[in-house]
């Protein structure tokens, strides 16, 4: 039976894999390439009958004026290669997507627990008897693009929690600074391009009021896949070199497009002991938050260091220095 190893940090094993990145160097956007596929992700005849559970039931919902959850087109991700360039060896990536929806990943999320016709379940059989990295497309029906996010001008992470409001098993759990689920009405431009880093740059303007024209250093550190919710993710690290906690609070409150996503933030100085502290005193948290804010501390020391990667090092001092300081 193959294992994927779980990220663990502060002597707590998370649900979250690392497939690529340590911090210590950015996977460049030149070297990010998303394959669309103009083709349906197919499911298996039983969980074809699960997904038109979902769709009936928020459809009477919807008639009845309760709350619902609305569909989207999405993509399911039906490969994800990392290698080496030829000369310099940097990380490059190449993903393939299948044309996909929301109610696709309830179909999977929110039943990976339950029980098939032969008695197994798709934890059991996808995630736990075989290498998740081998599941089929249709188990990875979203793509979240997640950005730990720091101010320049005074040198804060922001930490964001995901309202109750929100569907999905994430509701009312601290998270990324922002995130996004890749979306083919929002991603997927004219001549069928897709780019991570323009879903990261959305994910800022929409929930966050960070716009294109504001000064954003944006790196892509990596990639890791949730292995309790099966959802494959991208980590981000965004500086906003031109604003301050007081100026992003204060455009906050001229509105956010998607502010109803989030109902509470927090600003902690970005070294990596406080930024720790925070992470080990607070939560719940999303299976991936914890591995995203180490990387982007990670790389924030090693940039600081000249480009030193022994320099991740020091954020692991701060590990400890904040579990002894837990006792």
């Amino acid at each position: 039976m193959a294992q994927r190893d779980r990220f663990t940090l502060l002597g707590k094993m998370t649900d979250c894999h690392i497939y690529e990145g340590d911090g210590t160097r950015p996977i460049r956007e030149e070297n990010v390439r998303v394959i669309h596929e103009a083709r349906r992700v197919q499911f298996p005849d039983e969980l074809g009958l699960w997904r038109r559970e979902i769709e009936d039931e928020e459809a009477r919902r919807q008639a009845a004026g309760e709350p619902y959850r609305w569909n989207n087109p999405r993509f399911a991700v039906e490969s994800l290669v990392v290698s080496r360039t030829h000369t310099a060896e940097e990380p490059q990536a190449t993903m393939v997507f299948l044309d996909a929806d929301y109610y696709d990943f309830l179909t999977t999320s929110i039943n990976l627990d339950r029980k098939l016709a032969d008695g197994s379940t798709l934890r059991r059989q996808y995630l736990e008897d075989q290498d998740p990295l081998d599941a089929p497309a249709w188990m990875f029906c979203s793509f979240g693009v997640n950005v730990a996010v720091e101010t320049g001008k005074d040198h804060k992470m922001l930490f964001s929690r995901r309202s109750s409001k929100v569907a999905g098993p994430n509701a009312s759990r601290w998270n990324s600074s922002a995130n996004e689920g890749a979306a083919a009405n929002h991603d997927l431009s004219p001549t069928g391009e897709i780019s991570l880093h323009a879903i990261a740059r959305r994910a800022l303007r929409e929930e966050l009021a960070v716009q294109d024209s504001d000064g954003v250093d944006l790196e892509l550190l990596g990639f890791g896949l949730d292995l309790r919710n099966n959802q494959w993710a991208a980590f981000f690290r965004a500086v906003l070199t031109d604003l301050s906690e007081e100026e992003l609070r204060s455009r906050w409150s001229r509105g956010v497009e998607d502010k109803w996503e989030h109902d509470e933030y927090a600003f902690v100085p970005a070294d990596p002991e406080s930024v720790l502290a925070f992470l080990h005193r607070t939560g719940p948290w999303t299976p991936c938050a914890p591995a995203l804010f180490y990387l982007a501390l990670v790389r924030g020391t090693v940039r600081a260091r000249g480009g030193d990667p022994s320099a991740r090092l020091l954020v692991e001092e701060a590990e400890r220095a904040v579990l002894r300081q837990s006792v």
